[in-house]
């Protein structure tokens, strides 16, 4: 069959035919009397072998290595394809979320553009100066942007910056509360740690929905932002925070203001008076007791002074005087 035909039937160009036998790729087993290439059955099928290891992204070079080394390994030519290949979709992401970063931005010029890359640039860089920088450019920095540094960044300093500049914008919350969402727990603690200096019931709603994380640092979080915000669902985590010596002196605190409310009253006495706790727990949900009105403590104060615990009740005692 000669090149023309071979062109036609396999997809493959004439020039690119040629090419292959000059790299001795697919080099034609015959001549004619005019000296035109003449392909065999053979010949045509390592064309169509040629083509599918093309189609993988293999290189010329490693297609020729590939059918010509008997003891060549395809597996690790595989992974290392595999390999580059995500690599090369990894960037073709970043590129898109940048691009739909400046469409989103709805930039009016190309001056626009230009210091909406370089903000992205400097967001991305690896000096944590540079990053901080960016972020206190006087040019408004848009919320997206801001969110999706706060989720990756590690830097205490550049992290404060960001919060900061995210309760400043717009639409913070709807921005972060995704990273709420997250498997990966890093960052669904600097998601709660940005919500929790967000104002208003959205950052609430957010909150309370976060209350059930199985991760302690968050629920730490949440439940401190929403007891100081005054929500009641908030209290058991609290208390519980008070029995595992997690900022119990804070959380005492909170259950102080929130004793103000009377719906809650006997609910918040009875778990600060858990006889089920252990010894070291009960002596700091007792302590728990003297933050709320004198009112509220006094009778269950009265009824730990005959703890069997005598720790619990001289403290319960002294608490009353």
């Amino acid at each position: 069959m000669l090149i023309g035909e071979v062109a036609r039937r396999s997809g493959v160009s004439s020039r690119m035919l040629r090419h292959y036998d000059s790299l001795g790729l697919v080099r034609p087993t015959g001549r004619t009397v005019g000296n035109y290439r003449e392909y065999s059955a053979d010949d045509i099928r390592r064309i169509f072998h040629v083509e599918s290891l093309r189609s993988l992204g293999l290189s010329l070079r490693e297609i020729g290595r590939a059918l010509e080394d008997p003891a060549f390994a395809p597996a690790a030519l595989v992974s290392d394809l595999i390999q580059r290949t995500e690599d090369r979709l990894h960037r073709e992401q970043e590129l898109l979320e940048r691009l739909r970063t400046v469409d989103a931005s709805a930039p009016t010029g190309w001056e626009e553009v230009l210091r909406i890359i370089e903000l992205l640039h400097s967001l991305d860089s690896a000096s944590p100066a540079r990053r901080q920088q960016a972020i206190l450019t006087p040019d408004a920095v848009p919320t997206d942007v801001l969110a999706k540094a706060i989720l990756s960044e590690s830097d205490p300093n550049v992290a404060g910056a960001l919060r900061w500049a995210l309760a400043r914008a717009d639409d913070g919350v709807a921005s972060i509360a995704p990273g709420l969402q997250s498997k990966d727990v890093t960052v669904r603690r600097r998601a709660v740690q940005a919500i929790v200096e967000l104002p208003g019931a959205d950052a609430t709603a957010v909150l309370s929905r976060a209350l059930g994380d199985d991760d302690p640092t968050v629920r730490k979080h949440v439940a401190l932002a929403l007891g100081n915000r005054g929500v009641a669902a908030a209290i058991p985590a609290l208390v519980s925070m008070i029995v595992q010596g997690i900022n119990d002196v804070e959380s005492a605190e909170i259950l102080g203001t929130l004793a103000a409310d009377p719906t809650v009253i006997d609910s918040l006495t009875a778990a600060l008076a858990d006889p089920a706790a252990d010894s070291a727990a009960r002596i700091r949900l007792t302590q728990a007791l003297a933050e709320l009105p004198p009112a509220v403590a006094q009778d269950a104060l009265r009824g730990l002074t005959q703890d069997s615990d005598k720790v619990v009740a001289m403290l319960a005692k002294a608490l009353l005087k």
